[in-house]
């Protein structure tokens, strides 16, 4: 397939430009290199004769229509996003006009460039989002249960509702016009490549600095954690083999509360990269995030049964991945450290 990939230059867009290459697909990748990206993501793909970058901004329809027009892609895998929680409740605005009007400004593209070759059965527009849409769930995974493909939209946050938004245009395009669409929301991403503004990141990169690593609230939050990778063969397997017009659920099927993850995080960087105490004395707790969601968990089961996917890493197996990944490309991190907002306190609702 000729896949046109939105914001592969990002932490998971990047995931799947890399195993789309991999796997024998020509990729066309469509990025605005704000500051999340960066194109030592996919470094190693840059010189294939099947990787194509066009820099361009979903808001743009001019642009996006001569992209469609000169590649001809049998695909579209939607990635782009604003995508950090906390910056939006800083600049809701920017998340607005990216996620929402993005995604429709990239809908009718694909919706004209669909129509114009005579509406072919085998094109998809595959939609990426989160679990985040759904708001939060209760903090017993007994009672309390997990999101599955039906669960009612709740976003709490300026991010989520955004997504949420554009979920609700990527169904609608399907219902109104016909546009032959999947959508995928999945649990936390973590592993190579991941922004140094997030969790896993921050706490990897301030254990080493000898810097306090900050717990939102009491660190009870619970999430769900998707090894990157695994995430992209979940996406090339949905927008190949998934019905169109359905949503599928991807998650790690690991969950785990926040302070738990930074403790393992810590043990690992313990046995790793040992100093002269144990890294979790750096732990401290901070004023939690506005609107903080109790506890996401993903109930893959539609995308198991369905189409055959699980993950492939466990939680343990991925954290060692990633820290030994991070420990070895300080060069890459390095570099953005000195990016807008990365290392400073985000989102407090000021």
């Amino acid at each position: 397939m000729k896949l046109l990939v939105t914001g592969g230059a990002g932490f998971i867009g990047s995931a799947v430009v890399r195993q789309a290459i991999r796997d024998g697909h020509a990729v066309v990748n469509v990025d605005a290199l704000t500051y999340a990206a960066c194109l030592d993501n996919v470094a190693e793909v840059a010189d294939d004769p099947n990787y194509m970058f066009e820099k361009a901004d979903i808001r743009d329809r001019a642009a996006l229509d001569g992209i469609f027009a000169r590649h001809d892609p049998d695909a579209v895998m939607h990635l782009a996003a604003e995508s950090h929680v906390d910056r939006s409740i800083d600049g809701p605005g920017t998340f607005v006009e990216t996620n929402v009007m993005g995604t429709f400004h990239l809908l009718e593209a694909a919706r004209s460039h669909w129509t114009r070759k005579g509406k072919p059965d085998g094109f998809r527009f595959h939609h990426i989002s989160t679990d985040e849409v759904f708001g939060s769930l209760g903090p017993d995974p007994e009672t309390d249960g997990q999101f599955t493909e039906a669960t009612p939209y709740d976003p709490r946050s300026p991010y989520s509702a955004s997504k949420a938004s554009s979920d609700h245009l990527v169904r609608a395009w399907h219902e109104t016009y016909g546009l032959p669409i999947v959508l995928t929301n999945c649990s936390n991403n973590y592993g190579p490549f991941h922004f140094p503004e997030k969790l896993i990141p921050v706490v990897i990169l301030n254990a080493l600095a000898g810097a306090p690593i900050p717990v939102y609230g009491a660190g009870d939050n619970v999430r769900d954690w998707l090894f990157v990778e695994d995430h992209a063969d979940a996406l090339l397997t949905v927008v190949q083999r998934g019905e169109v017009g359905r949503s599928y659920n991807i998650g790690g099927e690991n969950e785990v509360r926040n302070i738990d993850l930074v403790r393992k995080i810590c043990t690992i960087l313990d046995e790793k990269r040992p100093g002269n105490r144990e890294y979790a004395e750096q732990i401290v707790f901070v004023s939690d995030r506005p609107g903080h969601d109790l506890r996401y968990a993903i109930d893959p089961t539609r995308i198991r049964d369905e189409l055959g996917w699980r993950p492939s890493v466990t939680l343990e197996q991925g954290l060692a991945r990633t820290v030994d990944w991070y420990l070895e490309n300080e060069e890459w991190w390095r570099a953005l450290q000195d990016r807008d907002g990365v290392g400073q306190r985000l989102g407090t609702g000021g």
